[in-house]
């Protein structure tokens, strides 16, 4: 069964360190509007945004009759410093959603996005040269295990690495290079169809090649045109973000009629999560989580 999610970034609460975080909107208000636009479950969000008792956070979720799936964890995987740092986060992560009882979420592991300005300068045209040299790769893939591994054997939860622009895991390329370096039993693939998409690939061939590593599914949609013109702005990964380039379901790049085929044809079993990344204060969220659930309805999900 295919379960539909919604998460806190769609309303504007990101994992980021920036200006406007003072205007992002409290959780009680995105889980009441996640459960009202019709969605099954949520993400976490930012550590210390949901809360970081056990019992409070369940009471919150099972209150509104969601499931809590997944928690974003990001960590600089590049620098072996920041390694010991990332298994003590996402251990702390698990441990709280563990206690809470939602022993199934998954750890959402990523690179500490938008934290390296040439990556951060050019999202959606990264070239070979800006990214890992072969023994940072080796660094990367271990970081990303060894985080995986402690997870695993402390709480028996899952872990996926979820490719993201502004990092150094963004192009096709770079995530089959990842998933080469990293054993399949320990690290699944979050695939992000927007992502993927703004990073130079068709998500559509990334379900197909990859299908049997992606343990959990994000909805993302892109707008071409507007990435397009925030390049020619000379605009950051933030500056197309901040003009729309995550639009609604349907009306961007991504074929999603064909993903749910592809879906349903191979008998995915577990959950998609519709993303529409804004930064704090835009737009009306609960607005777009609404048309982005009536079009997936209307394409059988």
């Amino acid at each position: 069964m295919i379960k539909i999610a919604n998460a806190p970034c769609s309303w504007g609460v990101l994992e980021f360190d920036l200006e406007g975080k003072s205007e992002e909107i409290g959780f009680e208000q995105v889980l009441d509007e996640i459960k009202e636009t019709g969605y099954l479950g949520t993400e976490l969000g930012d550590w210390g945004y949901m809360p970081t008792s056990p019992k409070s956070l369940k009471i919150e979720i099972d209150k509104r009759g969601l499931e809590l799936l997944g928690a974003f964890v990001p960590v600089a995987l590049a620098d072996t410093g920041n390694h010991n740092d990332g298994v003590t986060a996402a251990l702390k992560v698990a441990e709280l959603m563990f206690q809470a009882g939602y022993k199934n979420a998954f750890i959402v592991l990523a690179d500490d996005n938008g934290s390296v300005p040439e990556r951060t300068q050019n999202a959606g045209r990264i070239t070979p040269d800006m990214g890992l040299s072969e023994m940072q790769w080796k660094n990367y893939a271990t970081g990303a295990e060894n985080i995986a591994k402690a997870v695993k054997d402390t709480f028996g939860m899952r872990t996926v690495f979820h490719h993201h622009c502004a990092g150094y895991v963004e192009t096709p390329e770079e995530i089959n290079t990842l998933l080469g370096l990293t054993d399949p039993e320990l690290l699944g693939l979050c695939l992000d169809m927007g992502h993927y998409t703004f990073g130079g690939g068709d998500p559509v061939q990334a379900l197909k090649d990859h299908f049997n590593r992606i343990w959990l599914v994000h909805f993302k949609d892109f707008n071409p045109e507007v990435a397009k013109l925030s390049s020619e702005s000379k605009g950051d990964y933030f500056d197309a973000v901040k003009r729309g380039v995550f639009c609604e379901l349907g009306k961007g790049a991504v074929d999603f009629k064909v993903v749910v085929e592809i879906l349903k044809e191979k008998r995915f079993k577990g959950w998609v999560v519709v993303e529409q990344d804004i930064l704090p204060g835009m737009g009306n969220p609960k607005y777009c989580a609404q048309i982005n659930r009536n079009y997936l309805k209307k394409i059988g999900l």
